[in-house]
């Protein structure tokens, strides 16, 4: 990588939120990165619960944006990454694959989506279907943005995620940024919070998503069409999006956009790792859940269980079943004891 590693590694380290759980084998030892958003919170909460409830392990879960955490895990200070948006990550990510320090165990959730949305109010009383249709001053004063009134606001990504970047090309490539703003929320609660304030306010919003969450189910939200994936068209412009995280916006080059792929998400542990730890590895690959039941965790975790992540998890184990054929009888009867 061609940031400063050490500095930004160092910073990581004091402005993450660790929590330690101990227990009596010593012998497993498992330190899980997390990220700032909701979908990879339960899932690192589950299988938090069942490597310490049900093999026994001492966990370590690392939170923060997406830069420095995988950071650290290609560099061996993270063991397992239980979400990983592949796509966004691809040309970091697939070095160290190449290189035999980590590995991809498969599918989390098998389907996800990021797109560029309006509330349905404002695009079906403006007829606004694509990216194109955005490119209008009279469309982008509709969605004005405070701190700077001669633009529009597209309510983007955290700055701290590969999507932020990923965007600020996006609207580039497409001439949307001659119209608007690529505005960081500051956090995942923040954007959460400045799209169903919106929806309560009855205001239009222009804005980056995705899915699985909960919020999604909550309000309406059109998909503006861009041009289709395409696959050299996506590595052009994921080679610029790594050139301006490592070197700043003035690295831009002229390259090529296209939409997200809707994809799977995956999960990604360190090699050395997987091989010192064959049972808890099978576990976590063969963990899975289908997108509609993240879903309705995610409503759980927002709606009934007052933000506790340990809560939500409890909550998947107690109410589905297909969590124990992930694992042993014997590793199940312990996660089940423990509830």
């Amino acid at each position: 990588m061609k940031f400063l590693k050490k500095l930004v590694l160092s910073a990581f380290f004091i402005s993450v939120m660790s929590l330690v759980n101990t227990s009596a084998n010593a012998e497993c030892k498992a330190r899980l990165g997390d990220f700032d958003w909701s979908s990879a919170n339960v899932h690192t909460a589950i299988a938090t619960f069942i490597l310490e409830n049900g093999y026994g392990c001492q966990v370590e879960v690392t939170k923060g944006s997406t830069t420095p955490i995988m950071a650290a895990h290609y560099d061996g200070q993270l063991d397992v990454i239980t979400e990983v948006w592949y796509d966004n990550i691809i040309a970091n990510y697939e070095p160290h694959v190449a290189a035999g320090t980590i590995k991809n165990i498969g599918v989390n959730t098998p389907d996800s989506q990021q797109a560029f949305y309006v509330d349905k109010t404002t695009a079906d009383k403006y007829n606004l279907k694509s990216v194109e249709d955005m490119k209008d001053p009279k469309i982008a004063a509709l969605f004005k943005d405070p701190e700077d009134p001669s633009k529009g606001r597209m309510t983007s990504c955290i700055s701290g995620w590969t999507c932020y970047t990923v965007n600020l090309v996006k609207q580039k490539e497409y001439g949307l940024d001659e119209f608007y703003t690529n505005f960081d929320p500051g956090s995942g609660g923040a954007l959460d919070a400045a799209i169903a304030g919106a929806f309560a306010k009855k205001k239009p919003i222009f804005t980056y998503y995705w899915a699985p969450t909960g919020l999604m189910g909550k309000v309406d939200l059109v998909r503006l069409t861009e041009p289709k994936f395409d696959s050299d068209c996506w590595n052009s412009m994921s080679a610029v999006v790594e050139d301006i995280k490592a070197n700043g916006p003035d690295a831009y080059k002229k390259s090529c956009a296209c939409e997200y792929r809707d994809m799977a998400l995956t999960k990604s542990v360190l090699t050395d790792w997987a091989k010192a730890h064959p049972k808890e590895t099978a576990f976590l690959e063969k963990y899975t859940i289908p997108t509609a039941t993240v879903n309705k965790m995610l409503a759980f975790y927002e709606d009934e269980s007052d933000g506790d992540m340990e809560l939500t998890a409890k909550e998947f184990l107690k109410t589905e079943s297909m969590w124990k054929s992930w694992v042993s009888a014997d590793v199940a009867k312990k996660v089940s004891a423990a509830l």
